[in-house]
């Protein structure tokens, strides 16, 4: 029976079936302003995506980003451009990116966002890196690229917090100065860092003395400050009063509880900071230098879900019990010490397995790695050989060129064919096996702490426990008093997997590979909510 074209609009799905479309739009982006304002790689970025789409028969109808926009996040301007553009515009096919990792660095948030893409018809293609997206392990690789980009992310910015940690340790100070400082010796690392006390830093050394000897309140300090030339709201002058670096020292969210001698000169004498601080006590104010407690090693790793403020802790000497507590006013998020870790060894029990169970548990992220970077003997060759033709053919295209076979127009349209390609598999080859590596020794560790992960935490000393949790949580964690329980922003990738690869040992056990090839790599948590894990 034919059926009158006309109802064909009506049936189920008949959005999803689309003619091909040739239309693209090309987003390109770099990291860093310096990068921006030297304009290589945005140039090189587009330049080869260019290539791409020409090569490719695809209508480039507009261009986004093309300055320093940093992919950890989705929020960035030029890239919810580029996403508010090709949903609108129904006739745009392809996405075209140098790399996954211009794309997006959040892991599975860019992961569910190139799905949501490919619902609409929208293919996001890498010119680097080769994914069949008409085939369900191509898009299980483009998956694979995103955690990677995010996991990339995770190495990069570790290093980095690595860095400024030894150097806060050291005395040195690796941000920006404080108001009142200058540092003349800019874009340096931070043990060549030169701080000088500026003009400002000479009146707040006056409002320290002020309120030291005078005991001045800070609006009369405040007014003082402005006869001299200095506007300075009141509330901006408590925030200098409690920061000890003025005197000497330097504290940091990165060293919670320590209190280091640093390197810059003393603005005020540790005397003076003291004497305004016992001043300030008297109204209910004044900063407490209070030392670390082993009982107490979730301090600052722990912040309200309220208020967003980090929480401290404290000890009731009378019944000789440990409390943590926000410090904000008016926020009552305040909670034995023994509950809460009761609670947070319940909450990293959820990333424990059978100790029986670790050669398999590592064959298995073995076998994932092996997969997402493809780095098997086998496809390795492949790349391998590939590239040797390609400079053999890039070789006979040279020596064409200079024996006049051919003219200098075709000698540059495959030379310039032949040097992408061999760019795409030198890069693949590089990252895949530095990747490898450093995801084998991840692993390890991951695995070793994993095996006995509440046992370990609770029997460690003060600074293994921080160590602990920060590895399982690296941004920390939420504490919700109505709900009572924990809240998690973001979760160390290898262990946010265990839960995942837990429920599929059975399935392993019995040979079956495929289902690793199944699972989609949009739904590996960011966080754990409480109701819903």
């Amino acid at each position: 029976m034919q059926i009158d074209e006309r109802f064909k609009r009506f049936s189920k799905g008949s959005e999803l079936i689309q003619s091909a479309k040739t239309e693209a739009v090309i987003y390109t982006r770099v990291s860093t302003k310096e990068q921006a304002d030297n304009n290589a790689s945005l140039n090189t970025q587009m330049k080869h995506c260019l290539k791409y789409a020409e090569e490719k028969g695809l209508d480039v109808i507009e261009f986004f980003g093309g300055t320093y926009e940093s992919a950890k996040d989705d929020e960035r301007k030029e890239f919810q451009k580029m996403l508010h553009y090709v949903k609108r515009k129904k006739t745009i096919g392809y996405v075209i990116v140098y790399s996954y990792d211009r794309f997006s660095r959040s892991g599975p948030s860019g992961a569910f966002i190139s799905h949501e893409l490919k619902q609409r018809g929208i293919k996001v293609v890498s010119i680097t890196q080769s994914v069949d997206h008409s085939d369900p392990s191509g898009n299980f690789m483009e998956g694979i690229y995103h955690l990677f980009s995010e996991f990339d992310n995770q190495l990069r910015r570790d290093k980095s917090m690595t860095g400024m940690i030894e150097k806060l340790k050291q005395g040195y100070w690796p941000f920006m100065p404080p108001t009142g400082y200058t540092n003349t010796n800019q874009g340096k690392t931070a043990d060549e860092h030169t701080m000088v006390i500026n003009t400002h830093g000479k009146l707040i050394k006056k409002a320290f003395e002020w309120k030291a000897n005078e005991d001045l309140s800070i609006s009369e300090i405040a007014k003082r400050l402005n006869a001299r030339g200095w506007n300075i709201e009141s509330k901006r002058l408590s925030h200098f009063f409690m920061n000890p670096f003025y005197c000497g020292f330097i504290v940091s969210k990165m060293l919670p509880g320590e209190m280091i001698e640093g390197k810059h000169p003393p603005m005020i004498t540790k005397s003076t900071f003291l004497k305004v601080h016992q001043n300030l006590e008297k109204y209910g104010g004044g900063y407490k230098i209070e030392l670390e407690s082993e009982e107490l090693p979730m301090k600052q790793f722990i912040k309200c879900d309220c208020c967003g403020n980090n929480i401290t802790g404290y000890l009731v000497k009378k019944k000789g019990l440990y409390y943590y507590k926000c410090n904000l006013k008016g926020c009552a998020n305040n909670r034995s010490q023994k509950v809460l870790h009761k609670k947070f060894e319940e909450l990293i029990k959820k990333f424990t397995f059978d100790k029986k169970l670790t050669p398999i548990f590592k064959k298995m992220f073995l076998h994932l790695l092996s997969q997402r970077t493809e780095v098997n003997e086998e496809s390795k060759k492949g790349l391998q050989v590939e590239l040797a033709s390609l400079n053999k053919k890039l070789e006979n295209a040279e020596e064409r060129f200079v024996n006049n076979e051919i003219d200098q127009a075709l000698y540059v349209k495959f030379r310039d064919k032949f040097r992408i390609k061999i760019h795409q598999i030198e890069l693949e080859l590089d990252n895949n096996q530095n990747q490898l590596s450093n995801l084998e020794i991840a692993v390890d560790n991951c695995l070793k702490i994993a095996i006995e992960l509440p046992s370990l935490w609770r029997k460690a000393n003060f600074s293994r426990k921080q160590r602990i949790q920060n590895a399982v949580f690296p941004e920390g964690i939420y504490y919700n008093r109505k709900n009572d329980d924990y809240r998690t922003t973001r979760i160390n990738l290898l262990f946010s997997a265990i839960p995942y690869l837990t429920g599929l040992v059975e399935g392993y056990k019995n040979g079956d590979f495929d289902f690793l090839a199944k699972i989609p790599t949009w739904v590996v948590p960011l966080g754990i909510e409480p109701s819903t894990y």
